[in-house]
């Protein structure tokens, strides 16, 4: 599909923040929705097209190096470039001391949280070019309570973010890490069950305000 709209990859884009973000996204951009979950997708689709906007789904999963190596190819060659690159996904491993951390949900935690961040880095990288942008969502859990896995891998993929935005300050593109409100997220969820939802901000305010925020 060839479009004139600006062109925004959102990784993790089939639920939560990434699909308030995608659909919040659409009436400016063209936008390629990267998420595991196929049946979100042509959901998140549906709202889309609803809106008057227009998405490429690809569902796929960011841990399958070969797949996201084909899938930035695939941007390469019906767009040339890309305009800005949402990287919303991300592994939530359940809430366990040090002690107890299972080691399948840790080696899923890096390789979701950590590893697919470092190797789409340099896939993104030459497709955004000096005048794109990249954004990122910190969630500063590192060291609490029984967030070893979570907060571990999520400041490992903060610091590999605060590199590539020290490295490319002066010759772009531009990095951009966003702090999002406490959302009624399917993540937030599991951290929290019994927590009162109705206080938290939806996932679509925060999307606008955050996609504000870059405009500013």
């Amino acid at each position: 599909m060839s479009t004139d709209k600006p062109l925004a990859l959102v990784t993790g884009a089939s639920r939560g923040l990434g699909a308030a973000l995608a659909l919040a996204l659409a009436p400016s951009h063209h936008v390629v929705a990267v998420g595991r979950t196929t049946g979100a997708l042509e959901e998140l689709d549906d709202r889309i097209q609803a809106a008057g906007g227009s998405a490429t789904l690809a569902p796929m999963d960011i841990t399958e190096t070969e797949a996201m190596a084909t899938l930035c190819r695939g941007i390469y060659d019906r767009w040339g470039a890309l305009d800005l690159w949402v990287h919303a996904a991300i592994h939530a491993a359940p809430l366990a001391p040090a002690s107890s951390v299972d080691a399948k949900d840790m080696a899923k935690s890096v390789a979701t949280n950590v590893t697919a961040t470092a190797t789409l880095i340099p896939f993104v990288t030459p497709l955004l070019g000096t005048d794109g942008t990249a954004l990122f969502f910190d969630d500063p859990r590192g060291g609490e309570p029984f967030f070893g896995a979570y907060g571990a891998t999520k400041a490992a993929q903060m610091a590999l973010a605060r590199s590539w935005q020290a490295e490319t300050r002066r010759t772009g593109p531009r990095v951009v890490i966003a702090t999002p409100p406490p959302m009624p997220t399917a993540t937030r969820a599991r951290f929290y069950p019994g927590e009162d939802r109705s206080a938290l901000a939806t996932c679509d305010t925060a999307a606008h305000d955050i996609l504000a925020s870059l405009r500013d």
